[in-house]
């Protein structure tokens, strides 16, 4: 089996829990060990989050992860205002910052301010790099996390829905965007605080969702029926 397969991914499940999985659905179906199977995958998505993962699945399409990892992706995103969270999202310690309602044209004015090229600090609890360790690692050590702001693309913002705390808005952005950190920025510009509830990828460039096979779906059949070719 070699090709392109698409993976709705459940909340909860990590990236490496779905490229397991069908790993070794392939290793039985080829009589092979699964560590002697190559499937990788294109973007992690963190286990709270849901939705699209690009797998690639044998060693021809393994060797092009490179070419795969860098696409634009699109998200759609809740966030709650009022509270600060220590990880950015659900997971973390939650810390009330203000009661303060905002108005629904203050919240698309405060989304619109980040189109285009902003500067943005990757979390504290992310999969970066500081000499060597991961960031997550060193953050729930208890040690200072101190990450450089990089340049990412905030290519359109649209906001979909809002009953206060809760604002849901659809993003494309370019690869390497923490929409976690995007969240906490927006809720610092709208002196609220904020933290990603939900987080849901739709899109890799021209890979959709839509496409995309359920992990309780996934067999023999399924994978072989959905494998696409580059």
């Amino acid at each position: 089996m070699q090709g392109v397969l698409l993976v709705d991914k459940p909340k909860t499940w990590t990236s490496f829990d779905v490229v397991n999985y069908v790993r070794k659905i392939v290793a039985t179906h080829e009589g092979k060990k699964p560590k002697n199977v190559k499937v990788g995958h294109t973007g992690t998505l963190d286990p709270l989050a849901t939705g699209l993962l690009v797998l690639l699945v044998g060693k021809e399409y393994t060797r092009r992860a490179g070419e795969l990892s860098k696409l634009d992706k699109t998200y759609e995103v809740t966030m709650k205002l009022g509270e600060s969270s220590t990880t950015a999202d659900e997971e973390g310690e939650k810390t009330p910052v203000s009661d303060t309602q905002p108005g629904q044209e203050d919240i698309s004015t405060a989304l619109l301010a980040f189109e285009g090229e902003i500067m943005q600090t990757p979390p504290a609890f992310s999969a970066m790099k500081i000499n060597g360790q991961r960031a997550y690692k060193l953050a729930r050590e208890g040690k200072e996390v101190a990450l450089e702001a990089r340049p990412v693309q905030i290519k359109s913002i649209t906001m979909s829905t809002y009953s206060y705390p809760y604002v849901a808005f659809t993003t494309h952005v370019s690869s390497g965007t923490y929409i976690r950190s995007l969240v906490e920025d927006i809720g610092k510009k709208l002196g609220t605080g904020a933290y990603m509830s939900d987080l849901r990828r739709t899109a890799i460039d021209r890979f959709s969702l839509d496409d995309a096979v359920a992990v309780q779906d996934l067999s023999v059949e399924t994978i072989t029926e959905r494998l696409r070719q580059l």
